[in-house]
């Protein structure tokens, strides 16, 4: 199946297969999910039949929206697709821009709308399997110790996130830490 995304091309913006975007290293829109639960977040590792970064650690849910799908809809399409999660309010938090070699010649150059959602204790969570093989809920400071210790077990968005972007991202929870 040929999945459009939307990238710049030429100074424009333009529908184009997602693989090739991937290949050219073209820069394209993609949202970002972080779903939190008290001081944690919930994580998945990408299923191993994923194009690229399989089996790697993520946070809760990244992808790229469809041509003319509104960014906060695609988050919450993909909670849904990819975990299962449904009514959660979705907080935005801001619009980053960052460049990674994802590894098999591809590359993700990605302007990224950044949401996060406050999750109740009691949250079903159905993983699609052709999507994600686990998920775990990781307090924010043992994650960035984690990915400080083994950062190829995570995806390159992820360690970027938190090394460049995380008071925009927990703006609250990092002033917390910081106590």
């Amino acid at each position: 199946m040929t999945t459009l995304i939307p990238a710049w091309e030429d100074g424009a913006l333009r529908a184009i297969e997602k693989l090739e975007v991937h290949r050219r290293g073209l820069r394209h829109k993609a949202i970002s999910v972080f779903v939190m639960r008290d001081d944690a977040v919930l994580l998945q590792r990408r299923a191993l039949g994923k194009y690229h970064t399989p089996g790697l650690w993520a946070n809760t849910c990244c992808t790229h929206p469809h041509w003319d799908e509104e960014p906060g809809d695609c988050a919450r399409r993909r909670l849904e697709e990819e975990l299962g999660i449904r009514g959660l309010d979705l907080e935005y938090r801001d619009r980053i821009e960052y460049r990674a070699d994802v590894g098999g010649g591809l590359i993700e150059h990605e302007v990224v709308d950044l949401y996060t959602a406050e999750a109740p204790s009691d949250l079903r969570i159905a993983p699609d399997p052709d999507e994600v093989m686990a998920t775990e809920w990781v307090p924010l400071e043992a994650l960035r110790a984690r990915i400080q210790e083994a950062p190829q077990a995570y995806t390159p968005w992820l360690r970027i996130y938190l090394t460049d972007h995380a008071a925009r991202i927990f703006p609250d929870r990092m002033h917390q830490a910081a106590e």
